[in-house]
């Protein structure tokens, strides 16, 4: 779609013939489910938490039953008619032949960072980068470019697979195993096992998709030794996936989406645009910029992602992230720093600066640029006279400043003038963090008033057009005028560079 109003206006279209769009958002933290009608009005609404296991250090888990009970649970609970539905999925790990062989292995799990260590200082790696440098050469063709900067993280999908392929032997001793991220799984429970899929924007995560020939990577599977057969097939981001057993809600729903989380708040912000740019800051910070029918090539870490696939139509992301954001607001609320979440901001305006303590927000290693999975969290500059309202304030200001981190390596590597940038999430809600990352960045950014944009875009996709109303927080000229936070920020990034390479081992 080449804007906003022709998204929308063609959106509206395929939903005419429809009730209304349900459309479930299942994260790492929370199952969160909204039915709109044709105007995205929330007609109904339930939620549910996740919970997550930790069955070892550095391990995170998800039961996949209880997360398709609580999915069950929080559908039923809207209590409305439903006629068609979008599913979100976040990237795990999960192989399934009617009963998983195990949990979810989440995006925040580390079991696979020594397989990441060994496969980026390998021989192996090393040959395929000067393999793939020369195909470049020869041939000029971006993708061989992009094989020659490749670099697992604990991250992609791709070796905590490889991790699960090498220590759960019965799995792939079965002929009939599947391998899928969470929308996989739904899709195949909700189906009675007739589906096994998912759509570009989620096979794209995954890091064994080729974004440039829009398939999965036979090379990448088998330098990994990842069976092709696993593997489900991909589907357009608006497709009639199947339908529901009428056992499971009572009625034949159709499923007419499945799109990836930050892919469908992209979508749900109407970032349609090259240069329209996203931060999701939930229980990780999020950023992604649109570079249209083209996918990027990085060199610092970011991300190409499918944004979407709509009939013949491919829009590319690039996608930069940081974990910790969320987390480490909850962490801080468990530690009682305070006592609600909406007072955060008032504490950190309470009080001049942060008195010279810095937080490092690294609970799961730092991402692009420093790409450190050995990185510890830290303050660093206690004294005597920091109270908590100073640990709230170094809290807040230290996702703004990741947030210019990785807006700044966006703006270096994809060199794409920014149209507009537009916020979601939960942290979202902070107004301190929006003014300051406003600030920090010397943009305007632009806030729903719906927060749940990943829902929101599943059910765009689903076939649902609308406008929303936005907030604005806009950049103020003076507000650094004395430089104090250009000294502020090269303190905290010393404090990045002192929490680095912390752990012998991930």
């Amino acid at each position: 779609f080449s804007s906003e109003s022709t998204c929308c206006q063609q959106a509206s279209e395929m939903v005419k013939r429809e009730t209304f769009i349900l459309s479930v958002d299942v994260g790492t933290t929370s199952i969160r489910c909204h039915v709109y009608d044709k105007s995205a009005s929330i007609r109904g609404s339930c939620s549910a938490k996740v919970s997550l296991l930790y069955p070892q250090p550095g391990w995170v888990e998800i039961d996949p039953e209880d997360l398709w009970k609580g999915f069950v649970t929080v559908v039923k609970g809207a209590k409305t008619d439903i006629y068609g539905g979008g599913i979100y999925s976040f990237v795990i790990v999960s192989r399934n032949t009617g009963k998983p062989f195990h949990n979810f292995i989440t995006w925040q799990d580390l079991r696979a960072a020594e397989l990441v260590r060994s496969w980026n200082r390998s021989c192996t790696m090393k040959t395929v980068h000067g393999v793939m440098k020369m195909l470049h050469f020869l041939t000029r063709q971006k993708r061989f470019l992009a094989a020659s900067l490749v670099v697992f993280t604990t991250q992609h999908v791709s070796l905590r697979l490889v991790w699960a392929l090498n220590n759960i032997p019965q799995a792939v001793e079965d002929d009939s195993c599947y391998f899928g991220t969470i929308d996989t799984w739904l899709l195949y429970k909700l189906t009675k096992g007739l589906v096994h899929a998912t759509d570009y924007s989620n096979a794209s995560a995954t890091a064994i998709f080729d974004s440039y020939q829009m398939c999965w990577s036979g090379f990448l599977c088998s330098l990994l030794s990842i069976p092709l057969s696993i593997l489900p097939s991909v589907q357009n981001t608006s497709h009639k996936f199947g339908t529901c057993d009428p056992s499971i809600f009572g009625v034949p729903i159709p499923v007419m989406s499945v799109m990836a989380d930050q892919q469908a708040a992209m979508f749900g912000e109407c970032c349609f645009d090259i240069g329209d740019v996203k931060i999701t800051m939930g229980t990780g910070t999020f950023m992604n910029i649109n570079t249209g029918n083209k996918p990027h090539t990085s060199i610092a870490g970011l991300y190409p992602l499918v944004g979407w696939k709509i009939g013949a139509d491919v829009v590319y992301l690039a996608e930069g992230n940081a974990a910790g954001t969320g987390a480490a607001i909850k962490w801080a609320q468990d530690l009682e720093l305070f006592s609600d979440v909406k007072e955060t901001g008032a504490i950190a305006t309470s009080v001049e600066d942060s008195d010279g303590v810095y937080f490092v927000p690294s609970f799961s290693g730092l991402q692009a640029p420093l790409n450190d999975p050995k990185a510890c969290a830290s303050f660093m500059g206690l004294k005597p006279s920091t109270t908590k309202r100073h640990l709230v304030r170094a809290i807040l200001e230290s996702i703004a400043f990741r947030n210019k981190q990785l807006f700044e390596i966006m703006l270096r590597e994809t060199r794409i003038p920014i149209t507009k940038i537009r916020a979601d999430g939960g942290v979202c809600t902070n107004n301190f963090i929006m003014q300051l990352t406003a600030d920090l960045l010397g943009r305007k950014i632009e806030r729903p008033s719906h927060f749940d944009m990943s829902c929101l875009g599943a059910a765009f996709v689903a076939g649902l057009g609308t406008g929303k109303e936005l907030a604005t927080f806009e950049s103020k000229a003076d507000w650094d005028k004395d430089g104090r936070y250009r000294g502020v920020l090269q303190s905290w990034e010393r404090a990045l560079q002192r929490s680095m390479h912390w752990y012998s081992q991930p």
